[in-house]
């Protein structure tokens, strides 16, 4: 017979012995996973990415407010690299200008980077016909052209402020030479070029290209100087000195290439 006291010295052993098999592990032995079994792990959340930085020319400081010089084509074709650091330029200055959505009209005439131009509301001179579309370089440098050379040079040498710039048009389909055949596409094809024909002063008066070129008068010394002026902005400036084909215009193209007469 089990007496009182060996009864409790078997429950604590027992006790104990469960105690430390609990300690040390599972009484179960682990089995293997079954084949081809993939354990889960939760997947972290994407974490969400910055927003792109903006493009932000403050007012005044954009090449379009700046005297022209003989860094300014550089700064020009740096200011249109993209077209929204093109945008904020035009922006900065108050040139209005829409993009407008790329187009193929055929193998060699297209818009890329291109939009309307509104009017420039730093300045009283309107583009006539108005509301031209034009690469957003071409924008560009045209308002620099128009703040920073056609206008002072009309107050300088004629006394008068510009109020409409006339032009023949930027947006054509056709190759150079007036679309003769087995020729290289014209910028016009691109919309990256605009020809220039004359000016409307406060006055009355009006400064063409076909009439004053040739002349020996402050009309003539305008319009050399600002074609002078335009060397220094675009790529590419043809003027009557050129050829006869540009007797009545100035082609101001903004591209890389260089060539001015």
């Amino acid at each position: 017979m089990i007496g009182i006291g060996q009864r409790s010295h078997r429950v604590v052993v027992a006790t104990a012995v469960l105690l430390a098999l609990s300690g040390c592990g599972r009484l179960i032995p682990n089995t293997a996973p079954p084949p081809g079994y993939t354990p889960y792990y939760p997947t972290p959340a994407p974490r969400p990415q910055p927003p792109a930085p903006s493009v932000y020319v403050a007012p005044g400081t954009g090449v379009i407010d700046q005297p022209i010089g003989s860094g300014t084509f550089g700064q020009v074709q740096r200011a249109t690299r993209t077209l929204a650091q093109c945008e904020a330029e035009l922006a900065s200055a108050r040139v209005n200008f829409v993009a407008t959505p790329d187009r193929v009209n055929s193998e060699t005439c297209g818009l890329t980077a291109a939009g309307v131009l509104g009017p420039d509301m730093g300045t009283v001179a309107r583009m006539t016909p108005g509301d031209v579309t034009m690469t957003c370089a071409l924008a560009t440098a045209v308002s620099v052209w128009r703040r920073q050379s056609v206008e002072p040079a009309a107050r300088e040498i004629l006394g008068s402020d510009v109020v409409q710039i006339d032009h023949m048009g930027v947006y054509a389909c056709r190759s150079v030479n007036n679309g003769r055949p087995n020729t290289r596409p014209s910028a016009h094809s691109r919309a990256a070029a605009l020809d220039f024909s004359g000016v409307r002063l406060r006055d009355g008066r009006r400064i063409t290209v076909a009439g004053d070129w040739n002349d020996d008068s402050p009309e003539a010394a305008f319009l050399k100087r600002i074609r002078d002026d335009g060397c220094r902005i675009f790529g590419t400036v043809l003027s009557p000195d050129y050829n006869a084909q540009h007797r009545d215009h100035l082609h101001l193209e903004a591209e890389s290439a260089r060539f001015c007469r």
